[in-house]
């Protein structure tokens, strides 16, 4: 349910809420917050919650510190885990400068800005997020370790799978706050798990990949367990993947055709963005994660397959993302890629049917591949006029510093 001001209000009053956490995240996807008592509502919606902001990584410096918080009503959702008498709920803001111009590392307000662009050009993007991430133990200090909560395999079940549970009280921790699941299950890793999700519109699937990992880091911490969603947790396991699920309306096969191509005529100068740690290179290439810009249908070895389905279901898959990423600026480029070429009428390159997993040690020829480690992948993006043109000059020199 997407709230109006006047609704949020009312919930409050009526629902004895005690606290309102004002939720942001930085360029590279952490989340922040701020609790505010309910009487200041009405103030943060008039004019904004004011916060330190030299404190929050290229952010600003103490000279010109204060940015100001916006409460998004349509955002609003509780937080079951948090006491029933004296809720707290929690609201997704937009930040500003003190005279109201909008703050250009607000990452949430960049996507807002390529979904109305997208709009203007005729299309609706969706999307679709897969996350996975690891269970580990913890040690008698409440610290977390690397061992793994089972040693399951993909798709197993109890009681070889011990976290099946655990994943039963994030989905419905999840339907709880109007989150709905698609399915759930064990991944290949030891104590690696995947929850999926229907696709929504790109804001409020950003939005619930945000939500998604607080809430699977507080129920895993609640059954005395640490949740992991670094790129590779484990050195010779598999390592964590996000699965970007996208789509378009109007669609058509020619309009899917040249959103593949745009995603692959721009994929290395994204990549600094969807893989932004050391980590993210050591997944890279390793274990059913991509490492040549390549295309197929089905083919789970490709970069970007177009997954076995019909009529709505119809999406594009981008398979090298990890969960670190900072789902704002991922879907902003996504969508930025595909309207390039639907716009430009990109032609799709072969698709490669091969498995790449097998061939490894063969040769690939004629195909490019990701950026192998973090500083290339900053060179890449340094050069690059389409980043220069579609995200803000201060992002771009945070990320490529």
């Amino acid at each position: 349910m997407k709230y109006s001001k006047e609704e949020v209000l009312q919930y409050v009053a009526e629902e004895d809420v005690k606290f309102v956490r004002l939720v942001f995240c930085d360029v590279f996807g952490r989340q922040k917050n701020i609790s505010i008592m309910p009487d200041e509502l009405n103030r943060a919606f008039t004019h904004g919650i004011a916060f330190d902001a030299s404190a929050i990584a290229g952010f600003g410096d103490e000279a010109h510190s204060d940015l100001f918080l916006h409460p998004d009503p349509e955002t609003l959702a509780w937080l079951p885990w948090r006491p029933e008498h004296g809720k707290v709920v929690r609201m997704f803001c937009s930040i500003t400068y003190p005279d109201g111009t909008p703050f250009e590392c607000d990452t949430r307000s960049l996507l807002k800005s390529a979904v109305e662009d997208a709009k203007k050009a005729g299309y609706s993007f969706y999307f679709g997020a897969e996350q996975e991430f690891y269970l580990f133990e913890l040690d008698d200090k409440g610290l977390a370790t690397k061992i793994p909560y089972d040693n399951a395999g993909y798709m197993d079940i109890a009681p070889e799978d011990r976290g099946e549970n655990v994943r039963r009280e994030i989905c419905l921790t999840l339907e709880q706050m109007g989150i709905y699941p698609e399915s759930s299950h064990h991944e290949e890793g030891p104590g690696q798990n995947e929850i999926d999700f229907r696709y929504s519109d790109a804001l409020s699937a950003a939005d619930d990949f945000m939500t998604f990992q607080t809430v699977v880091k507080t129920i895993a911490r609640r059954n005395g367990l640490c949740a992991d969603f670094s790129p590779k947790p484990l050195e010779k396991a598999p390592g964590n993947g996000f699965h970007i699920n996208c789509s378009a309306k109007p669609n058509s096969q020619v309009v899917e055709d040249q959103m593949v191509a745009g995603i692959l005529e721009k994929i290395a100068q994204m990549t600094l963005f969807l893989n932004s740690t050391e980590q993210s290179y050591k997944r890279l290439g390793q274990m059913k994660a991509p490492k040549y810009i390549s295309w197929s249908k089905e083919n789970r070895s490709q970069l970007v397959r177009i997954p076995a389905a019909a009529d709505e279901y119809k999406r594009v898959e981008l398979r090298s993302a990890d969960p670190q990423s900072n789902p704002y600026i991922a879907f902003t480029l996504m969508i930025r890629a595909c309207l390039l070429g639907i716009e430009n009428k990109l032609p799709l390159p072969a698709p490669v049917n091969l498995n790449l997993f097998s061939t490894e040690k063969l040769k690939a020829p004629g195909l490019e591949k990701l950026p192998d480690s973090l500083q290339a992948a900053k060179e890449i993006a340094k050069k690059d006029d389409w980043l220069k043109n579609n995200l803000p000059a201060r992002i771009l020199e945070i990320y490529c510093k």
